[in-house]
């Protein structure tokens, strides 16, 4: 089934961009001291970790598919939540 090796590509995707925001978003705190850009680097790190933490769970401890996108999605969900934080702040 194609399913499988599609899932590894996206979440390889995932996995590279996400880095690559946190990374930025990183080095612009380090530069600026600016909190919000601590708060969002964080954000965008949680959301990565997730598409990681889900990716191993399932392809290599043999999670169910289900509880994968689980995992994934509450790590969203709270990567989401610190980014909405960060933008709050940044309105301050």
């Amino acid at each position: 089934m194609w399913t499988g090796p599609a899932i590894v590509v996206v979440k390889t995707v995932i996995l590279l961009l996400g880095s690559g925001i946190t990374y930025i978003a990183y080095k612009a705190y380090r530069r600026t001291g600016t909190h919000s850009l601590r708060a969002l680097g964080i954000g965008f790190g949680v959301i990565t970790f997730g598409a990681l933490l889900a990716g191993i769970a399932h392809q290599i401890l043999s999670v169910s598919l289900e509880l994968g996108i689980l995992i994934n999605s509450v790590l969203v969900a709270i990567g989401l939540a610190i980014i909405m934080y960060s933008l709050y702040l940044e309105r301050r």
